[in-house]
């Protein structure tokens, strides 16, 4: 009887081992490709390996990425790009085609364990491709069925803004126009499959909007004194990322689904920025993700307070700063990497590297909000084509937006194309900042604290 306990016992941890093992705690990474100067797949994968990732998460299913990865240990998740979801959705033969395509030609050789159909669609793609993005869901899972690619989960990442409140945790409510034609269908897939609620975590968003109200180092890991106890749940928070987490827990089990487990497709914190981005610098970056890469790599699992002890695999964002990336600053900023392939800051994603081997962190200089004015002029070494036309654009918007550097007019020398084009992006910033509009122009801009007026011609400035 003992031997025959013992052997049960065995056969229990062995299936436990077995069945746990696809959600075991190792951190990857997201591989994302918006650079113009990024190394190549292969010696990418090197890198991913050398900073401890044991996954790896692409925006496509980039043939020569996956080439670079066959035959390697790293899990990988691989994506259907938010364009094709509308015709995959209606059309089984294109689902089959895009999984003989791109999945068929690596697999077995390339760990491909999670698919993707589409990346925050929700937040970035028009309307009518949300209501795609379920069927698509399901015939990319019949497709994979088809080849008895069982061990491959079919998934879709969402961003914090589809819950439509999310303060206290136990209140998290997906939104009214999404919760039941969109969420709803998507939970029931996710359960019936057995696959996950893909979640981008980024604590640093709200913390960097509301920093008055929300501790630093709540949002970094680093507190040992604050806590926040959730009227209803009774819950006791120690950082943003559990309550984050757990507001989508709890807006999961409001819609009839208490139970579909959470993977964090993406979380990080920004090492550079605008001017005007609070808080993003590399101190901050290292210490976030060396935190939280401490929190889901600790053993036993730590969970959250809605979920205790439960293991959250997850990916940090990004591998690179990807100076491509559209938007302010901070976007192409979340690397562990520059694109030479050096570290950022030191870092492991392993969680074995304790904080004291690393080399010191520079201290922080923007925790604070930058106050005073501030001007938006033309970046360096860009296009002078693309330049040209951003000039155009900015000048046919606004009310006499570049009157001042028409010939004759006190802005117009020097006569060059990047000083009437810093002038226009200024004056345009100016008139549309408070409605949205961002010192950007697709990369061919950038905020400045100095004060590019000269002479009689004054440039028009924001106020911080």
């Amino acid at each position: 009887m003992l031997k025959m306990g013992l052997l049960s016992l065995f056969f229990h941890f062995l299936f436990l081992s077995i069945s746990s093992g696809e959600i075991s705690s190792q951190v990857g990474i997201n591989y994302g490709q918006l650079g113009d100067n990024l190394p190549s797949p292969e010696k990418s994968v090197k890198l991913i390996q050398s900073i401890g990732a044991k996954r790896v998460t692409i925006y496509d299913a980039n043939p020569d990425i996956l080439n670079a990865l066959r035959g390697t240990d790293l899990q990988v998740s691989i994506m259907v790009p938010n364009q094709h979801l509308t015709n995959i959705s209606t059309n089984q033969k294109l689902a089959d085609s895009w999984i003989q395509s791109n999945v068929l030609p690596f697999y077995p050789k390339v760990k491909i364990r999670y698919l993707l159909v589409g990346n925050e669609v929700i937040s970035s793609s028009p309307k009518e491709i949300w209501y795609s993005i379920v069927p698509a869901m399901r015939k990319i899972k019949n497709a994979l069925n088809t080849h008895r690619l069982n061990k491959i989960k079919v998934g879709t990442s969402m961003a914090m803004d589809v819950l439509e409140s999310s303060f206290p945790p136990s209140n998290g409510t997906f939104r009214s126009d999404i919760a039941d034609p969109i969420v709803k269908p998507m939970l029931q897939f996710l359960s019936r499959t057995k696959s996950f609620y893909f979640l981008d975590v980024y604590p640093y968003f709200p913390w960097s909007t509301d920093s008055n109200n929300i501790n630093l180092d709540y949002a970094l890991f680093v507190s040992r004194t604050i806590k926040y106890t959730d009227p209803v749940s009774n819950l006791t928070y120690s950082n943003l990322f559990d309550q984050m987490v757990d507001s989508v827990i709890f807006a999961m089990e409001k819609l009839g689904y208490p139970d579909v487990r959470i993977w964090i497709a993406e979380t990080g914190w920004p090492n550079a920025g605008d001017i005007d981005q609070i808080g993003a610098n590399i101190y901050n970056a290292a210490t976030y993700n060396r935190n939280v890469i401490k929190k889901l790599t600790a053993k036993p699992p730590v969970g959250t307070p809605a979920r205790p002890g439960r293991v959250l695999p997850s990916f940090i964002f990004a591998l690179y700063n990807e100076n491509q990336k559209p938007g302010p600053g901070t976007e192409r900023h979340f690397g562990l990497l520059y694109p030479n392939g050096s570290n950022v800051y030191g870092i492991d994603l392993s969680g074995k590297t304790p904080d004291s081997a690393y080399e010191p962190l520079p201290k922080p200089t923007n925790n604070e909000p930058y106050k005073g004015k501030v001007w938006c002029v033309a970046a360096r070494g860009v296009n002078a084509s693309e330049l040209g036309s951003a000039l155009s654009y900015a000048c046919s918007q606004g009310n006499k937006t570049c009157d001042p550097i028409q010939p004759g007019k006190e802005c117009f020398k020097p006569d060059s194309l990047v000083w009437h084009a810093s002038y226009a992006f200024s004056s345009y910033w100016s008139q549309f900042k408070k409605t949205g509009a961002t010192c950007y122009f697709n990369g061919l801009a950038t905020p400045t604290a100095k004060d590019p007026s000269f002479g009689r011609c004054k440039f028009p400035s924001v106020t911080l």
